[in-house]
């Protein structure tokens, strides 16, 4: 996931907020984290570290999801989204107008 800086803050106290039983996931989401910067272009490096966990190889896909993104590599979101395409549409979405 990458957010801008006001809604990491806003993730950051929500996860270390969580009881001492996800204290594991506080780890993995927290000590995990990284800042970025732009270049002048509007790019972002993404760390070795950061591209191996998620998957990514070469291609990506950036997907806006509202106050964050997500970063998926091509390849494994084009398998994820196709798996789900197979199922049926959750149910929270039965009375979703869109």
């Amino acid at each position: 996931m990458i957010f801008p800086l006001n809604e990491w803050e806003k993730f950051r106290e929500r996860i270390a907020s969580l009881p001492m039983q996800a204290q594991w996931w506080k780890r993995i989401f927290l000590g995990n984290a990284m800042d970025v910067d732009m270049d002048a272009t509007g790019r972002i490096l993404v760390s070795p570290e950061l591209r191996k966990a998620a998957g990514i190889s070469k291609d990506t896909v950036l997907l806006g999801m509202g106050n964050y993104f997500e970063l998926w590599d091509a390849a494994i979101y084009a398998a994820q989204e196709a798996e789900q395409m197979k199922g049926e549409m959750p149910d929270v979405f039965k009375d979703f107008s869109f």
